[in-house]
């Protein structure tokens, strides 16, 4: 029975007890503002929990990426308060200990059979469903790019560091300047011309896409590898750069994607690439660290290394961090039609909206050429241990014969 109405936003009346819960892992933790009332007519129709046979690929979907990125969201669960919420943007998904008893269980899964007859044990889907009908599912991944620790052509482009001017305060990035005001902080284009502090230096194009994907490894000429993590963003809006570009006429409708769009800036004079960068206004800043275990993903905004096929990036303003979801969508890269078992952890900027995800596909140029084909509207399911969506069906059915909104208390 697929749910027609309002995605999750309606949810998110909670007490005053709970409005200062942290909603990221204490890695990446955000502070996170008190929320307007949600207008009483949203509460006219509610999602309800649906059964697995509703779910499109459910019986021969790969569960395992996705049941290896769970547990590590259960690590972090149980390390945190039990009675805090999960989120406080989705207090639907319930408090920690509401997801105690599921995590313990997982340990039990053994063969691929068993571990969807124990899934279905522990949880309910709930279908998510835009108010606006709209969907989206893209793919992106870790890439790798050849750099140097001190310029020297064609590795001229800084990896920017964070700077030391930039504070985030009530969820706004602002810069400090000398004299001690503040103000927002500047777009791409001011921060480029004005210098960063650089970490290493690799092609323009590559930092650019790097500032895309959030994360990537830099191979040095010695054979060391280092990371740039993600460490902040200037707070703007990210912009398409295809899209930019498509209004000009300077690709075709097939050149739209990261490859189409490095091989234009590869053939285009240094000016117009650079024109076509500061198109979009976001710039990111990242941190260096060694590589580590080369077979683990770099680590999502939940604060755990991703999983490739088992972690997705959504938005945080509807989603909880760190919960399984069921999706189908289709590409070249997943194969044509394609339905599998992910988990909440990562975001991103360019990430907006109700049924809204971005698919990490691992690390390296085949990871990239997959992610790549990946631009297609799907659907989305929540999996909530079975007391949670309960919660959810009660208030559901109390909405239903009441006169006014119904306030939901996990």
């Amino acid at each position: 029975m697929r749910i027609i109405g309002l995605l999750f936003s309606a949810l998110l009346v909670l007490s005053g007890c709970v409005s200062n819960s942290p909603r990221r892992a204490p890695p990446q933790s955000v502070q996170v503002q008190p929320q307007p009332p949600v207008d009483p007519s949203l509460w006219d129709s509610l999602p309800r929990p649906v059964a697995y046979d509703s779910l499109p690929g459910w019986q021969t979907a790969d569960l395992a990426p996705g049941l290896s990125a769970l547990t590590r969201s259960c690590e972090v669960f149980a390390v945190r308060a039990p009675q805090s919420l999960i989120s406080n943007r989705a207090p639907w998904a319930g408090r920690h200990d509401d997801w105690a008893p599921a995590c313990a269980a997982l340990d039990v899964i053994g063969d691929a059979q068993s571990a969807r007859a124990v899934m279905q044990a522990l949880f309910t889907p709930v279908e998510i469903v835009a108010p606006d009908g709209q969907s989206r599912f893209t793919g992106y991944f870790e890439p790798t790019y050849e750099a140097r620790l001190y310029p020297e052509p064609p590795f001229t482009e800084p990896v920017p560091g964070r700077p030391s001017d930039l504070i985030t305060s009530s969820g706004k990035v602002y810069q400090t300047l000398p004299d001690g005001t503040r103000r927002e902080y500047p777009i791409r284009a001011e921060i480029t011309r004005n210098g960063v502090r650089p970490l290493a230096y690799a092609h323009p194009a590559d930092v650019f896409f790097l500032q895309i994907q959030g994360s990537g490894r830099l191979i040095l000429p010695d054979g060391r590898t280092l990371r740039a993590v993600y460490a902040a963003n200037n707070g703007q809006p990210f912009r398409s750069t295809a899209n930019w570009l498509l209004e000009r006429g300077w690709i075709s409708r097939g050149e739209a994607s990261m490859t189409g769009i490095r091989a234009w800036m590869d053939r285009t004079t240094p000016e117009r690439a650079r024109r076509a960068m500061n198109a979009n206004p976001r710039f990111v800043f990242f941190d260096i660290e060694p590589e580590g275990d080369p077979r683990l993903g770099p680590k999502g905004s939940f604060g755990v290394p991703l999983t490739p096929l088992g972690s997705m990036a959504v938005d945080l303003d509807y989603h909880a961090g760190g919960v399984p979801m069921f999706v189908q969508t289709t590409a070249p890269g997943l194969g044509g039609n394609w339905s599998g078992l992910v988990v909440s952890q990562d975001t991103g900027g360019a990430i907006k909206g109700a049924v809204r995800g971005d698919l990490y596909f691992g690390t390296g140029a085949n990871a990239g050429a997959r992610a790549d084909t990946v631009n297609a509207p799907g659907r989305m399911w929540v999996l909530l241990p079975r007391a949670v969506a309960e919660r959810i069906r009660m208030n559901s059915a109390a909405r239903t014969s009441s006169t006014g909104p119904v306030i939901l208390s996990p």
